[in-house]
């Protein structure tokens, strides 16, 4: 296993081909469908494409992508946190999405404040977008609570409705909270 960075109680590691049944359960799970999105994904076959045309063409063409979250007692995959480069932002986005099992149990503060660290540091990226549903509290607050400041409303291309851009320099010192 490759890995990039280890927190307490995670390890976040690139994905691989061997992963498309963790990405068909997490691209299925309820909090994935409804704020992030239906991405086709219903059998292995779409899950394994999904990875080959998504994170593995991302870490070739980008030299980043988004990445496996796994336990770190156990290697259990729970989730995934990356950067993505949209073709409608001028910079790279970070996003993130775990199991339903594993949601409210600081697991998401504790990979996004990671994730940032190494997007710093080893890949020199210091200004970073992030963006979400204005109905998902929870991820809103997770990017003010990291030292992400709302930006603007965007309507990416093939969204139905606006959403809220956040965005961080890791660079200047953060902002005490709102």
């Amino acid at each position: 296993m490759n890995t990039l960075f280890v927190t307490e109680r995670l390890v976040v590691r690139p994905f691989d081909l061997d992963d498309e049944e963790f990405i068909f359960k997490l691209l299925n799970s309820p909090s994935w469908l409804k704020f992030i999105g239906d991405r086709f994904i219903y059998t292995l076959a779409d899950a394994r494409k999904y990875l080959i045309d998504g994170p593995l063409k991302s870490y070739i063409e980008n030299g980043y992508g988004v990445w496996m979250v796994c336990l770190k007692e156990d290697k259990m995959p729970i989730g995934m946190c990356g950067l993505l480069k949209r073709e409608f932002l001028v910079r790279p986005d970070i996003g993130f999405a775990l199991l339903p099992l594993f949601e409210g149990k600081g697991y998401g503060a504790e990979v996004l404040a990671a994730a940032l660290i190494y997007t710093k540091d080893h890949l020199q990226i210091t200004d970073i977008f992030a963006f979400t549903d204005h109905d998902n509290s929870r991820s809103i607050r997770l990017l003010e609570r990291s030292g992400f400041r709302f930006k603007e409303w965007i309507q990416p291309p093939g969204e139905k409705l606006p959403l809220l851009l956040y965005s961080i320099d890791l660079i200047a010192p953060p902002l005490p909270p709102c």
